[in-house]
């Protein structure tokens, strides 16, 4: 689902921009762009914040878990070598 907060805060910038004498057909410009914008975004291959946190959180883990196993490899070939 697009990111609707993001397309708004685009719409508002790009209606900002607009000629003031458009009119009517300022309205279906708008309803046109924000068409084409929702449907770009929603193409794109995004995720959301709450995803990114989350795979950010497992990465930390993990990597903590691959360097006590590193710590753990160094101690075990220090003790085979002793």
């Amino acid at each position: 689902m697009p990111d609707q907060p993001f397309i708004d805060r685009l719409m508002a910038d790009i209606s900002r921009r607009l000629p003031t004498d458009l009119g009517g057909l300022r309205s279906e410009v708008e309803r046109n762009v924000r068409g084409v914008l929702a449907e770009t975004v929603s193409r794109l291959d995004l995720i959301t914040r709450e995803e990114f946190d989350i795979q950010q959180q497992v990465l930390l883990r993990t990597r903590e878990k691959l360097e006590a196993l590193e710590k753990q490899v160094a101690e075990l070939e220090k003790a085979q070598d002793a």
